[in-house]
């Protein structure tokens, strides 16, 4: 046995449950795409960015020597809500892995900003599961809450822009159904 295939056979030993079987492994679509609120925000971005870049080319005219490059942060910000924003979440969804075994479901990232997380949500009975069908489905089984500006907010957790979705929710229910 090489030691590629030691690793991948036991890279679930201590994760696992005794008995805990892998059904289905797969990745995002990592291709660049916009919901339909983040185009509001980047036409927000393609203003803020023009204004930031209109400031820039007055203050450098005045001749204010280098005050013109107070605004570089502004036109980075512009930038990041019209391009950056959809780079950065595709580079997420290449860094993501998904899996599902025949009792939980498993997100592992690595992030350059956050590390390496792994978190696991389990199937029962009682999980709500909804569906989002489309060329790239999801598959939605949890909530988190985090923080943003001292408030907190929920957001959905799961299996997102999924080309076999349909299949995945399938072994979903199944397993909902056997853990009743």
């Amino acid at each position: 046995m090489s030691d590629t295939t030691h690793t991948r056979t036991n890279s679930w030993d201590g994760i696992l449950a005794e008995g805990e079987k892998i059904l289905w492994q797969g990745q995002p679509n990592q291709k660049i795409s916009a919901k339909p609120g983040q185009i509001f925000e980047s036409l927000f971005g393609v203003f803020y960015g023009g204004f930031a870049l209109f400031w820039m080319t007055m203050a450098s005219s005045i001749g204010g020597g280098m005050f013109w490059m107070f605004g570089l942060p502004f036109l980075a910000v512009g930038c990041y809500m019209v391009f950056g924003k959809y780079l950065w979440q595709s580079y997420q969804r290449g860094h993501t892995w998904y899996t599902l075994s025949d009792r939980t479901a498993y997100i592992a990232m690595d992030s350059p900003l956050g590390g390496r997380t792994l978190k696991s949500y389990s199937i029962t009975s009682g999980t709500a599961l909804e569906f989002k069908p489309g060329r790239l489905s999801s598959i939605y089984f949890g909530e988190e809450t985090y923080r943003v500006n001292g408030r907190s907010r929920l957001a959905k957790v799961g299996f997102e822009n999924l080309p076999d979705g349909r299949e995945v929710y399938d072994m979903m229910l199944k397993i909902r159904k056997g853990a009743e």
